[in-house]
């Protein structure tokens, strides 16, 4: 344990004063944790030097955290106010400045104090959309109570490419240091997309209570109203949920237009116990449908772990990864909605990710 300034100079008087030896100092001073093997380096310095102060050009040099260089990744490093998004990398300002790249970072960690967030995309949300989202939040908060969850059926569907989603930022290779990039085989370097890439849409239902197969809409239908009326809810959801929970089922959606059709609402009312309106579900809110918030993305890495060769194929990951997942891992999700919505109604129908 590094002794502090205060410690050095206490040390020193003690010995200078009264003798005392490294044995002493550790039996007068047990709270401190010092090591004998310390106090005796310690000592001989101050017999040797008469003094604790380090000595110049002792120690690692911090040429390159200078003040001035300090204050110039300070004023690139963060967006300037009048100016969104004009901060740089570490990469950049010490391509600009000519600080190295190590040291941007120590400065920006140890010297600034901050620390790297990662961006992500979200939906934009105008000024209707937030009061919306804080109104019909609370309104959904008053009406289910947490044990009253466990009997809603949260319900979406999704598009699945056969070519995987990409993430640049984590999308790297590494190659020998002496090996100039055209020398690379382009197949490493490239990751190859077709321009309009196959894709199946998929649609569940989920809850605490079970959950409904993994339904294929069928290849080229666009799911207008008729088609999730008399496909979706009357030949595959609804029939699985009234099976399972008969009378106590509560029914959800989003707000898609064919969901919030006036002949898809009076199915609702007459087919099910119960259900949130479109007037109740707050509106650009996929962060609040625990199927969209948690069971999409499991799905999403699990399915692309590997390069997907055809529709074909596609379909039969998906199926196995649907039939693959642990129905803790819905109720995880499931259980987190009434805190989605109260970080919701903190976060006055903003984004709330952050706070959670």
């Amino acid at each position: 344990m590094p002794f502090s300034y205060h410690d050095k100079v206490l040390i020193q008087s003690l010995y200078e004063a009264k003798g005392y030896s490294s044995r002493k100092l550790i039996n007068e001073f047990p709270q401190k944790r010092w090591k004998r093997r310390g106090l005796d380096e310690l000592l001989k310095k101050i017999r040797e030097t008469g003094s604790v102060d380090r000595r110049d050009g002792s120690g690692r040099p911090r040429t390159s955290r200078t003040e001035d260089n300090v204050h110039a990744v300070e004023d690139l490093i963060v967006s300037q106010e009048d100016k969104p998004q004009s901060h740089r990398s570490t990469r950049q300002i010490s391509r600009e400045t000519g600080i190295p790249q190590t040291t941007v970072r120590r400065i920006v960690r140890h010297d600034l104090g901050l620390k790297c967030l990662k961006r992500r995309r979200a939906h934009e949300l105008t000024a209707a959309n937030k009061l919306s989202r804080v109104t019909r939040s609370k309104q959904l908060l008053r009406r289910f109570s947490t044990a009253d969850t466990a009997f809603i059926w949260f319900t979406d569907e999704k598009v699945f490419t056969v070519a995987a989603p990409s993430n640049k930022q984590n999308d790297r290779l590494y190659a020998p240091l002496n090996t100039p990039k055209k020398h690379v085989a382009p197949e490493r370097l490239l990751r190859e997309r077709p321009t309009f890439s196959k894709s199946v849409m998929v649609s569940v239902g989920v809850s605490k209570l079970g959950c409904t197969e993994l339904i294929f809409v069928e290849p080229g239908v666009k799911v207008n109203g008729a088609y999730y009326r008399d496909v979706l809810l009357t030949q595959n959801l609804l029939p699985v949920m009234k099976h399972i929970a008969p009378n106590t089922f509560v029914f959800q959606q989003d707000g898609a237009p064919a969901h919030r059709a006036r002949e898809t609402v009076e199915l609702l009312r007459r087919e099910t116990p119960d259900f949130i309106s479109p007037d109740q579900w707050p509106a650009n809110s996929p962060d609040l449908n625990p199927v969209d918030y948690e069971i999409w993305g499991v799905m999403q890495e699990r399915v692309y772990q590997t390069k997907v060769r055809d529709v074909d194929e596609l379909r039969q990951r998906l199926l196995n990864v649907w039939h693959s997942i642990d129905q803790r891992v819905i109720d995880t999700a499931i259980d987190q909605w009434r805190a989605r919505l109260k970080a919701c109604v903190r976060a006055k129908g903003g984004h709330f990710e952050q706070m959670l």
